[in-house]
């Protein structure tokens, strides 16, 4: 990028820069633009702070260097969060009065893709990338573009995520030198789930003059996550989607499984959510792990901040558990691109400012600072990641590189997995992340009313997490996971 920067006028820096345009239009390719008459292309995502600064600051060495040269312009907005951004789009779609004019490229994830492309409103981007283009991405993130009826390409993988475990290591280790906890416990599913009863019932033991006192260890975001891995760990696939149809596979051996591992741990206590996300309850000291994206690395705190006093704390990455037997599937998650439908000049330049984007050393520069993922098979190791932090002279959270090299280290031992798109996905998604999670909440609620009435722990549990209570779950969430789906 800085080599095409200075091309002015020797013919060494021509040479490279007709070779460069040959790499991102493809060999034969006959370009539609015109760098005296340049189009300009409007973006909108939802990154905010660090994350939009990064992603402007690319598209702005982009106007002033290859797209200076052939003719695209991009400005970029950010429309707030995914829910604003999603709103946003489809005011502009439908033509709402007072909305903006459909963007030319905007930030998606696959369910609301499928939504739009339903409408006709996404271009074919297959029509604008060779089959060499596409093998230098990696094959599960262009699959997942595939959302077209005809399977062509509507997703441009731009930046991509998974889960990790991030640890508060300070206070871990006190709880592991008393109890003999180890780090490899929470590994699997299960072994968390004992980990936080033990701590549970250590910090309980801490003020025996408070009974049922004790502290949860753990947390996890996205809920839906868990049930669409944590099924395909036990070698369910939840939403199984062909040709566009969906078959529900709602096992009761596999559900109960996920429930006894999340509903029975955060009714008792030993897993919490309290703030907006984990790494808020990590703050406060409510919990000390979580389960969460790569790329909420980088809002792991540094201290924790108790009423009245605080302390520093350090951190460990670490693997995402795994259903004890279970296969190591992990979430593959992220916005990827769309190019709205107009005319091929519009859609072309939308494409190459894509391609440019991810190109690997574009793409690791936004995952340093956003956690992300890159896209490309090149970009995804620790080789080219140290690379590029030395060659860019780059300033990286050491959170948010220990977390890149720890996904590069283990990414070949886990198969990435993510549901295919169908009709209604985005309302079964949401039973997923609110049903159970719903539930637990507000039984936590009166498991903590009768232990303020005197009752201990188990007994306030106890009609919670009964076979009949699971039962009563099982039909009401299979109940409402049919009816979001629309079946």
């Amino acid at each position: 990028m800085k080599i095409l920067g200075s091309i002015r006028k020797t013919v060494c820096l021509a040479c490279l820069a007709v070779f460069f345009s040959l790499f991102l239009t493809g060999c034969g390719d006959q370009s539609p633009l015109d760098p005296k008459n340049p189009v300009s292309l409007t973006v909108w995502h939802y990154y905010n702070g660090s994350q939009q600064a990064a992603f402007d600051a690319l598209v702005e060495e982009f106007n002033d260097t290859v797209g200076q040269d052939r003719g695209i312009y991009v400005e970029s907005y950010s429309q707030g969060s995914v829910s604003d951004l999603e709103t946003a789009v489809r005011d502009a779609i439908s033509g709402k009065v007072g909305a903006d004019a459909i963007p030319d490229i905007f930030s998606s994830y696959a369910d609301t893709a499928y939504e739009i492309e339903t409408v006709g409103a996404l271009a074919d981007l297959s029509v604008y990338l060779g089959q060499e283009e596409l093998d230098r991405y990696v094959d599960s993130y262009i699959e997942e573009g595939r959302i077209a009826d005809d399977g062509s390409l509507r997703i441009f993988p731009t930046a991509k995520s998974t889960e990790i475990m991030m640890l508060n290591r300070t206070d871990w280790e006190p709880f592991a030198q008393a109890t003999g906890a180890s780090l490899e416990d929470l590994s699997t599913i299960e072994g968390v789930a004992a980990a936080a009863q033990a701590y549970y019932e250590w910090t309980d033991s801490l003020t025996p003059d408070v009974p049922e006192d004790g502290k949860a260890l753990y947390g996890r975001d996205a809920v839906a996550n868990y049930f669409i891995i944590g099924m395909q760990q036990l070698g369910v696939e939840i939403f199984q989607v062909e040709n566009g149809k969906m078959s529900l596979h709602t096992p009761k051996e596999e559900l109960r499984r996920l429930w006894e591992n999340y509903y029975v741990p955060m009714v008792k206590g030993y897993f919490g959510a309290y703030g907006s996300f984990r790494s808020d309850d990590v703050k406060t000291g409510d919990i000390l792990a979580y389960t969460g994206s790569t790329a909420s690395a980088m809002y792991f705190p540094d201290q924790v901040e108790l009423d009245g006093s605080s302390h520093a704390i350090d951190y460990l990455v670490l693997p995402a558990p795994v259903f004890k037997g279970g296969r190591n599937f992990a979430v593959q998650q992220g916005a990827g691109m769309v190019v709205s439908k107009s005319d091929e000049r519009r859609e072309y330049a939308a494409v190459e400012f894509l391609k440019w984007f991810t190109l690997a050393e574009n793409n690791l520069r936004f995952g340093c600072v956003s956690g992300y993922l890159p896209v490309t098979k090149e970009a995804n190791s620790v080789q080219k990641l140290e690379q590029v932090i030395s060659d860019q002279g780059l300033s990286v959270s050491p959170k948010t590189q220990d977390c890149l090299t720890s996904i590069f280290n283990s990414i070949e031992d886990m198969t990435l997995y993510t549901n295919k798109s169908f009709q209604n996905g985005s309302a079964a998604r949401k039973v997923l992340e609110y049903h159970l999670a719903d539930q637990a909440a507000a039984d936590r609620a009166e498991v903590l009313a009768s232990i303020a009435q005197g009752a201990g722990l188990e007994e306030a549990a106890a009609p919670y997490v009964s076979d009949a209570s699971f039962e009563a779950w099982y039909n009401s969430f299979c109940g409402a996971l049919n009816a979001a789906a629309g079946r």
